[in-house]
């Protein structure tokens, strides 16, 4: 009897053997800011979304963890971050984490290449040209580390970090390789075309001076040989005072600043003290994408507005 039972469960078990198994769920992925979840979101779609830290018009610079944010973390499996010239709000919670979580530093991966922060006020003309040298005043740089953390404006960096990502995920997850390289690639190649969409739109005022409200858009300039001539703050969350308002007026006007660039995040009333009673325009400039929702869709959205915005102000659009 015992036998006859058994021969009837074989072609059950034999069913249950041939049954594929079951997929493990995707990784989980925190990302620090916006610009950077963009990136990983496109190279994670149809397979899992990443988490975001830095939420909406939130800024990097004065963020503070929430519980659920914390408890992401220590469940993350990948965390993606620029590093501590950026989000310093993440160095004593990423050391703290257990060992289990690779943590991705897009400032130290292949192919990134990383640009000296700058101090506040008009700079000489080295500052802002191609010369990467390292005369920089290291008392008023803007990142912990004399970096400037806003990768991301570089194309070419996005394009490094895509496949920085890519390569981790194939790693951690590699039932799903494929599809990470082929999101990556096809990321890849849209950055490529948008490079060159910008550089044809930006060329014309490329010889333009401006004044950024700080010191975040280094790599977008390089990039595509714009004049920026100096920054109204060192970090965004110092107000300059009294008398450096009035030096800064004095120092836009000896650099013929065409235009002024406030930000979304912060006090644009600055802007305006700074150009009353002069001709010099104004814009806003966004190194983070505050008012553009997340996702993959908010690299190319967020480039396309600054260029945007360069060149309405610049050619006086």
């Amino acid at each position: 009897m015992l036998t006859r039972r058994f021969l009837r469960l074989l072609p059950v078990a034999a069913l249950f053997w041939a049954m594929p198994a079951l997929a493990a769920p995707p990784p989980d992925v925190v990302v620090s800011v916006k610009p950077l979840h963009a990136l990983v979101a496109g190279v994670m779609e149809g397979v899992g979304n990443p988490y975001l830290l830095v939420r909406g018009a939130a800024s990097p610079h004065d963020f503070t963890l929430r519980p659920s944010d914390a408890k992401a973390l220590n469940g993350a499996e990948l965390v993606v971050w620029v590093g501590p010239a950026l989000e310093t709000f993440l160095e004593k919670p990423l050391a703290a984490l257990g060992g289990g979580a690779v943590k991705l530093s897009l400032a130290s991966a292949d192919g990134v290449r990383v640009l000296p922060s700058r101090a506040g006020g008009v700079w000489e003309a080295h500052d802002h040209s191609h010369a990467h040298d390292d005369h920089h005043d290291h008392d008023h740089d803007h990142g912990a580390s004399g970096t400037d953390g806003h990768i991301w404006l570089d194309p070419r960096n996005a394009i490094a970090i895509t496949q920085a990502v890519a390569d981790n995920l194939a790693k951690l997850d590699p039932e799903r390789a494929t599809t990470y390289r082929a999101n990556a690639q096809k990321q890849v190649a849209a950055i490529e075309a948008l490079d060159r969409e910008l550089a044809a739109q930006l060329a014309p005022v490329k010889d333009r001076p401006f004044i950024v409200f700080h010191d975040a858009y280094h790599y977008l300039e390089d990039r595509y040989a714009l004049a920026a001539a100096g920054a109204i703050t060192v970090t965004p969350d110092q107000r300059p005072g009294a008398a450096r308002l009035s030096q800064l007026r004095h120092a836009i006007a000896d650099a013929k600043a065409v235009c002024v660039f406030a930000e979304p995040q912060f006090e644009p009333a600055l802007v305006k003290v700074l150009v009353e009673g002069s001709a010099v325009r104004t814009g806003t400039l966004d190194p983070e994408g505050a008012n553009i929702p997340e996702g993959a869709g908010l690299y190319p959205t967020l480039m396309r507005f600054n260029a945007k915005a360069l060149v309405d102000c610049l050619s006086g659009g």
